[in-house]
């Protein structure tokens, strides 16, 4: 008597039934709610905001006409000048500071953990007052047998904000040198060291060009801070943009249509330097993307 065994499904048979039932199905993508619902908050806020300013007791004719003002454009050029200054002048403190907190002397390796513990450690507004107010604590800066003069004379407002801004500059930017530095191989420095080249002509040479990859980005960033930055000079009556800019409210009341004049001037250089500091980053990262 013969017996009949039950005759299993190929492979192939259920592949493409498999394949079938799949393609019954319609796919569908995910729903954000909670994005979509933050999105349409966010957006309904924000036309709100502008609704507001819209409508507010802003007069936007001034913002036009003072745009322009030749106090205004003074006070951007002084901050520009002003920026450009302190931001040199804070660099070459933090390159030297860098190179002291490196080095095997003890005096000159605290003497610039000092100096980054105190401008790094008070309010840079406490600084400008303390320069502006050197006077109070020096009268006279003198050498003496050689020259003698009043300290008020000399600590005016330009050169107090230079002071303070720049040395408290410094002490932030020998940080990012000092990392910049120590990102760099080892065997550079003993490669230098090997040839006899001097340790600060290894570092001119050699060292800090590699290190301009990593110092670069947030010394950038930095300056475009420093353009911001500069407004605490108006504390101590430098005409940079924002005490121009309150000069001009204190006379005619239009303390909101200046602001504005002051904040679009603000956002305009700082555009401009961000475009050139991104050029300038992939200018000294070329050999590093090329080793990639």
């Amino acid at each position: 008597m013969s017996q009949s065994t039950p005759v299993e499904p190929s492979l192939n048979n259920s592949r493409e039934q498999m394949h079938y039932d799949l393609d019954r199905y319609q796919v569908v993508p995910r729903r954000y709610y909670g994005r979509i619902t933050a999105s349409v908050v966010i957006l309904v806020l924000l036309g709100l905001l502008v609704n507001a300013f819209a409508h507010g007791n802003i007069e936007w004719s001034f913002v036009g006409q003072f745009f322009t003002a030749q106090a205004i454009l003074n006070g951007v050029v002084n901050t520009l000048i002003m920026s450009v200054l302190a931001m040199g002048l804070g660099v070459l403190f933090g390159v030297i500071t860098a190179i002291m907190y490196m080095s095997p002397n003890p005096v000159l390796h605290y003497i610039a953990v000092g100096y980054a513990w105190i401008f790094r450690g008070t309010p840079l507004i406490l600084q400008l007052l303390l320069w502006f107010n050197l006077a109070l604590v020096f009268p006279t800066i003198s050498i003496p047998g050689v020259f003698s003069v009043q300290t008020v004379t000399i600590m005016t407002p330009f050169l107090a904000a230079l002071l303070g801004l720049s040395i408290n500059q410094g002490a932030y930017t020998s940080e990012v040198v000092r990392a910049g530095l120590l990102s760099v191989d080892t065997g550079q420095y003993e490669a230098a060291k090997a040839i006899g080249m001097p340790r600060l002509q290894a570092l001119q040479r050699i060292i800090l060009p590699q290190a301009m990859r990593v110092i670069l980005p947030p010394v950038g960033n930095e300056f475009i801070s420093m353009i911001k930055t500069t407004s605490l000079a108006s504390m101590i009556q430098y005409s940079e943009l924002l005490y121009n800019t309150q000069t001009i409210y204190f006379a005619n009341a239009r303390v909101m249509e200046l602001l504005f004049v002051a904040g679009i001037w603000y956002l305009i250089v700082v555009t401009v330097l961000s475009f050139g500091q991104s050029q300038l980053e992939r200018y000294f990262s070329r050999g590093h993307r090329q080793r990639q």
